[in-house]
């Protein structure tokens, strides 16, 4: 068995253990398999494994990556993590399931703009900067129901809120913070949670895990 597979099948051993600790009732998170620089046949052993979903932050090495693959195995799902320039948008849409990173009403109008133009719909998470970090993409938490209520008045199928604590914080209370607000907008899943801070969002019922270098190694 391939050394990813292994560090997988332990993640969810350990996911199992902190829910049954928290005792969490009806959950089950989605591992997203962060597959950003990894090439493909570093990858391969987890799809054989039967892992559907991945993560990656550039449009142009998704493209690169996964179109093959995805037109041969459609269970497949991958999921845009990283910032997204409005110039990527419609190269984003054929190629992703999921995005993680809108944050702004010109990001969603151009999705919804291109979800029309090929006939499919994109599962959108909303950023938050709940830290208010000048490098980091994100909404304020302030406009976070303006740019939902526009995304649905675009048809936009947002899911929930995704955050990225500040890297030197403990990110319990900036969990805690956006699994109020993603609860007081009514929405339903949520994306937050790393290699190093996994287990904490589990506390708060994070939907979806973004797990990279804990399953394929630290990369170059």
């Amino acid at each position: 068995m391939h050394q990813t597979v292994q560090n997988l099948i332990q993640i969810k051993e350990e996911i199992k253990e902190e829910i049954i600790k928290n005792n969490i009732g009806d959950y089950e998170p989605n591992v997203i398999a962060v597959s950003k620089t990894f090439k493909i046949e570093h990858i391969s052993h987890l799809i054989d494994f039967g892992h559907f979903h991945y993560g990656e932050n550039k449009v142009q090495e998704a493209l690169e990556k996964w179109s093959n693959i995805k037109q041969n195995n459609k269970k497949i799902k991958l999921h845009m993590l990283g910032k997204l320039q409005s110039n990527k948008v419609k190269f984003a849409v054929k190629i992703f399931d999921y995005i993680h990173s809108v944050d702004s009403k010109k990001i969603a109008q151009k999705i919804a703009d291109e979800e029309s133009k090929v006939n499919k719909k994109i599962k959108i998470f909303i950023q938050v900067n709940l830290g208010n970090e000048i490098q980091k993409s994100g909404i304020n938490i302030d406009h976070t129901r303006e740019l939902l209520d526009f995304c649905k008045s675009m048809k936009l199928e947002v899911l929930g809120l995704m955050c990225l604590p500040p890297f030197d914080e403990d990110p319990e209370d900036y969990f805690k913070e956006l699994k109020k607000l993603n609860d007081s907008l009514e929405l339903k899943e949520i994306s937050m949670g790393m290699s190093n801070d996994y287990i904490k969002a589990i506390k708060y019922c994070s939907t979806f895990l973004r797990i990279g270098s804990s399953i394929f190694g630290k990369r170059n």
